[in-house]
C-alpha cells in the first residue's frame, strides 16, 4: 500500500528568546488532508510555533520537513512557495488600501499597473466560492473588525495554498459565519488541503478537527491525539491542567439605580452611513445589560458614543449628567471605564510597557504624577500591585504590550480600568480570541464589578457569555434596538429570530396567536 508523506512534520523544535524559551522541543505532526487543531492557554506557544512553520521566526534547533522534505525557510516567502498560508490571529493589513490591494500585496503579479476591476472581480468570485463576503472597494480603516478578519482568510485562500494555518479565524465572526467556515474548512480538506487550527472555542475543535495537539507552556502535553472520545471538559482539562468551571455562578441580586440612560441615540460609522438609529435604553447600578447582535449592527459605534470617542445626536446621560459628544477625558471623570473591542490599538499602546498602559487614566494624579511628570518608581509600584493581583504573567512591569499574549492583554486592560473603581464599565467583545482559562478569569472579574454596584454595558457576540452573565439581554439590528428581555426569559430561538431583524412585540404575538 503507497504512503504518502505528511503534509508537515515539525520535530523537536525549539525556539528561544531572550529571557524566554517559547517552544520546548516540540512535535507536530500534520497529515494530508485534515484538520488539526493546536490548542493551549495563551501564551502556551502556538503562536510561536506557527510563526516558525510560516517562515516569520527560525527555529533556535529543530527539523521542519513539508512533504516530506527538509525546509529551511528564511522568509515568509519561502513558506508561500512551500504552499503554506497563514491567518493572523493580529490582522496584517495596510489600513489606507481596499480590500483588493491588501490580498494583491506582495504577489509578484501585478507588478507596474493593477487592473483593479479586473481582481475585483476575481476576489468577488472567490467570496462567492467561499461565502466570505466582504465589499472589496473599501478602505481597510473602513471595514469592521469582523470584515478586516475575512480579508485576512481571503488573501490566504487566493495564494492557493495547500497548507492553511488559521490563527482563532473564528474570534471574530458571527455564529453564522463560524458555521460556514466550518464547511469551508471541511470542503478544503476534502479537495486535499490540510488545515493547522489554532482555537480557544472547544465546541468548534469537537465539530471540525480530526486530531489535537495540545500545548502548555511551550511543551507539548498531547500530541496528535485523536478527537474522538473527546469531550470539553477533557480539552479543558488537557489544555489548561485543571478542571475549568464552563457555568459561572452568577448570584441574584437587586439592580440599584440609573447610571447610564440613552435616549434616541443617532450616530454614522465610518463610511458616513446610518449606525445608531433611535437607541434608548438604561443601565442600573449592579446590573450587566448585555447587547447581542451580528457584527457591524451598530453595537461598535454604540460603544464608542458613550465614551466620547465618536460624534452623535441624542442623549447620553452617566450619573445625571449629560455627556454626548463630549470628550473622552470627561467620561473618565465621570467614572467610564471602557475595554475596547480592539485591544491592540484601542485598549493598549503596543510599544509602551506594561507601566506606562497601566497608568494612562491615572497618570496625572498623585502618587503617580502632578500634572506635569510622572514618579516613575510609583508607578512601577503600582503597575507591579495590578500585575501581582490580576495575575498579568509577563517577566516584568517593564515588559512592553505588544509582547503579551492576547489573555495577559485584556488582563492589563481591565486591571487598569477597575482600579479607578468606575461607576460604568463598557465591555466590547471581552473574551474574543481568549482561551477557555482566560475567558473563565476574565468573567469572573465581570461579575465582581457586578457585585461591587458597577453597571456593567456587556456588548459580546458570543451567545453563550450574554446567557450566562447578563441579567438582562438587548439585541440590535441595523442600529435598532429589537427588544429587551429579562436574562431568565430569553432563549436562543428568540433571540436568534430578533438578531435576524424580526422585534420582540412581533414574536411575543406570533407565540400568543399560536394554537
Amino acid at each position: 500500500m503507497e504512503t504518502h508523506p505528511n503534509a508537515v512534520e515539525m520535530k523537536d523544535i525549539v525556539i528561544r528568546f531572550p529571557g524566554v524559551l517559547a517552544n520546548d522541543h516540540v512535535n507536530l505532526v500534520l497529515k494530508k488532508g485534515e484538520i488539526h487543531a493546536l490548542l493551549g492557554e495563551n501564551g502556551a506557544g502556538k503562536s510561536t510555533l506557527m510563526n516558525a512553520l510560516a517562515g516569520l521566526y527560525r527555529p533556535t534547533s529543530g527539523i521542519i520537513k513539508i512533504n516530506g522534505e527538509v525546509a529551511d525557510f528564511h522568509s515568509p516567502r519561502d513558506a508561500i512557495a512551500c504552499g503554506i498560508g497563514m491567518v493572523h490571529q493580529h490582522f496584517m493589513l495596510v489600513p489606507t488600501q481596499t480590500a483588493t490591494e491588501n490580498i494583491l500585496l506582495g504577489l509578484s503579479t501585478p507588478r507596474f499597473h493593477i487592473n483593479l476591476a479586473k481582481y475585483d472581480e476575481e476576489i468577488l468570485a472567490l467570496q462567492k466560492q467561499y461565502g466570505l463576503y466582504v465589499d472589496v472597494k473599501s478602505k481597510i480603516w473602513q471595514l469592521s473588525v469582523g470584515e478586516q478578519q475575512r480579508v485576512e482568510i481571503l488573501k490566504t485562500l487566493y495564494r492557493g495554498a495547500e497548507i492553511l494555518i488559521l490563527d482563532e479565524p473564528t474570534a471574530v465572526l458571527a455564529p453564522q459565519e463560524i458555521d460556514e467556515l466550518m464547511a469551508t474548512m471541511r470542503s478544503l480538506v476534502d479537495q486535499g488541503k490540510s488545515i493547522i487550527f489554532i482555537s480557544h472555542k472547544l465546541h468548534e475543535v469537537e465539530q471540525v478537527a480530526d486530531r489535537i495537539t495540545v500545548l502548555r507552556k511551550g511543551v507539548v502535553t498531547a500530541e496528535g491525539i485523536d478527537i474522538a472520545g473527546l469531550d470539553k471538559r477533557k480539552l479543558a482539562q488537557l489544555m489548561v491542567g485543571r478542571d475549568v468551571v464552563f457555568d459561572v455562578e452568577r448570584t441574584a441580586q437587586k439592580p440599584g439605580e440609573v447610571v447610564l440612560s440613552v435616549r434616541d441615540l443617532q450616530a454614522s460609522n465610518n463610511k458616513g452611513v446610518p449606525a445608531l438609529r433611535g437607541v434608548s435604553f438604561d443601565v442600573h447600578a449592579g446590573e450587566i445589560l448585555g447587547f447581542a447582535g451580528v457584527a457591524g449592527n451598530g453595537q461598535s459605534e454604540l460603544a464608542e458614543c458613550i465614551t466620547g470617542l465618536r460624534a452623535c445626536r441624542g442623549q447620553i446621560t452617566i450619573d445625571g449628567r449629560d455627556l454626548a459628544n463630549a470628550p473622552p477625558i470627561l467620561a473618565i471623570k465621570n467614572g467610564v471605564a471602557h475595554v475596547p473591542e480592539d485591544r491592540t490599538h484601542v485598549g493598549t499602546a503596543p510599544n509602551l510597557s506594561i507601566t506606562e498602559n497601566s497608568i494612562m487614566k491615572n497618570y496625572r494624579e498623585a502618587p503617580i504624577g502632578n500634572g506635569v511628570t510622572i514618579n516613575r518608581s510609583n508607578a512601577r509600584i503600582y503597575a507591579r500591585k495590578l500585575k501581582e493581583s490580576y495575575g498579568i504573567l509577563a517577566p516584568g512591569v517593564r515588559t512592553l504590550a505588544r509582547k503579551l499574549s492576547g489573555g495577559n492583554l485584556q488582563k492589563v486592560i481591565l486591571a487598569r480600568e477597575i482600579s479607578t473603581d468606575p461607576k460604568l464599565m463598557v465591555a466590547v467583545q471581552p473574551t474574543r480570541g481568549l482561551d477557555v482559562g482566560a475567558i473563565e478569569a476574565i468573567q469572573r472579574l465581570l461579575l465582581e464589578q457586578r457585585s461591587t454596584g458597577t453597571a456593567v454595558l456587556l456588548i459580546s457576540e458570543e451567545l453563550e457569555e450574554l446567557f450566562s452573565l447578563s441579567d438582562r439581554i438587548a439585541v440590535i439590528f441595523h442600529g435598532q434596538i429589537m427588544g429587551i428581555l429579562p436574562a431568565e426569559d430569553a432563549d436562543i430561538d428568540t433571540v436568534g429570530q430578533m438578531m435576524m431583524g424580526t422585534r420582540l412585540e412581533e414574536i411575543e404575538q406570533e407565540q400568543e396567536a399560536a394554537p
